[in-house]
């Protein structure tokens, strides 16, 4: 008998805010969380704006100094998102009050590149001294990309399956939606979910660029222009969201606080190009058909919210348009939509998760954030999406898609709970 499964715990380190409350605030108000990169200097780059993460203390996620020295920027972002997740869920695996079962009680938590500056930081001591004796000890599992879902399974005691989703910027979505039919299915009674990425160096940025992805634009306010016919590429941001998915029954049961339903999942390849979407829509399309399918959509009676992948490159928001008009035929001029990377940039691996929550929190106030820096709309992506303000709607089913390089496409679909 299939499961039906919850959303009972969010947490969120990003450029937009550390805590749910601040990057929700943050989003609806239509701030951009953009700007210059003054971390590391950038005069030689020919990028230097993006999404970094602020006035961030790990200690005050339960992490201590000699715990942080020893981790990668993107284990420590991903373990301050779980820690926010699993405190909001009241979920306990250890000690005298447990509520689940270890053995029950998943962590499935990707990053799209793993330890990048930990690599950048060692390679660059190899290169000053080929005999490798100032490598750290600790490089391995400091960069290995499962390195954030080994360490938030040993701090919450979840002896369930752990698993590393490593499907570039489709990652979260795609580890949210593996724990989805995971329970579903009955392997677990809840999974910590979703992705980190620390990618905003100096060696990232170049490498991005000059694959010719990111957005040479120097004023950092106005250089994430989702369906905007000025775009010129994304700009990259960091952080990490996790979510707390819980078997219905077992929620209710502990009385847990519920946000949402997830009610549905779609995954497929374009098998095309490494970096370019397939540009006719018809995999991205599959892909959120079967999210909605599985759903139980009806076009007669439900309010449709998407939160786009819109990264803001040229290929990617004329394809994913039509992939919207593909799946939905007229429906999608009803469909509200937007892409809350135009405030926090592109989290790679992160972002997914983090739009996920955006999602569910849209169904939860019905407040649509919106899509800002749409001055000049491409016309090509005619749909609503959402320009510049947030609007009121009240929305039954929330879509969430994510795209990656490798051809690798994401759906995840939430409905108020019944």
């Amino acid at each position: 008998m299939e499961k039906r499964v919850v959303i009972t715990g969010l947490g969120v380190i990003s450029p937009s805010g550390n805590d749910i409350n601040t990057f929700w605030n943050n989003l609806i108000g239509g701030v951009c969380s953009i700007s210059e990169i003054t971390e590391f200097p950038t005069d030689s780059l020919s990028v230097k704006i993006g999404g970094k993460i602020k006035d961030f203390n790990p200690e005050y996620y339960g992490m201590d100094k000699h715990f942080v020295r020893k981790q990668d920027p993107f284990t420590v972002y991903a373990m301050a998102a779980a820690w926010q997740a699993m405190k909001d869920s009241g979920l306990d695996a250890s000690g005298d009050f447990a509520n689940i079962d270890p053995f029950r009680l998943g962590v499935y938590v990707g990053s799209g590149i793993g330890g990048f500056t930990t690599i950048y930081t060692e390679v660059g001591k190899m290169i000053e001294d080929t005999s490798g004796r100032w490598v750290s000890p600790n490089f391995v599992p400091t960069i290995i990309g499962n390195m954030a879902a080994g360490q938030i399974a040993i701090k919450f005691n979840a002896r369930g399956s752990s698993l590393c989703i490593q499907t570039a910027c489709a990652t979260s979505t795609n580890a949210i939606g593996e724990a989805f039919r995971a329970i579903k299915h009955g392997y677990a009674d809840a999974i910590i979910s979703g992705g980190s990425e620390c990618s905003t160096i100096p060696i990232g940025l170049a490498g991005f660029a000059n694959c010719k992805a990111l957005t040479r634009e120097e004023n950092p306010k106005h250089a994430s222009l989702p369906f905007n016919a000025d775009r010129g590429g994304f700009v990259m941001s960091d952080g990490a969201a996790i979510m707390v998915l819980e078997e219905y029954n077992h929620a209710v049961a502990r009385g847990a606080t519920i946000y949402a339903e997830m009610v549905g999942y779609g995954a497929t390849c374009d098998a095309y190009h490494a970096t370019a979407p397939r540009p006719d829509g018809i995999t991205q399309a599959r892909c959120i058909s079967m999210a909605l399918d599985e759903s139980g959509f009806d076009s007669t009676k439900d309010s449709v919210y998407i939160n786009a992948h819109g990264t803001g490159t040229k290929l990617n928001d004329t394809a994913e348009t039509l992939a919207y008009k593909l799946v939905f035929g007229d429906f999608a001029y009803k469909c509200h939509i937007s892409s809350t990377k135009s405030m926090h940039g592109h989290m790679i691996g992160a972002t997914g998760a983090t739009e996920a929550i955006a999602t569910i929190l849209t169904l939860k106030t019905g407040i649509i954030p919106p899509t800002i820096n749409l001055d000049n709309p491409d016309p090509e992506c005619d749909l609503d999406y959402t320009p510049n303000k947030a609007e009121k709607a009240e929305i039954s089913l929330g879509l969430s898609d994510s795209f990656g390089f490798g051809g690798h496409n994401a759906c995840i679909a939430f409905r108020k709970i019944k």
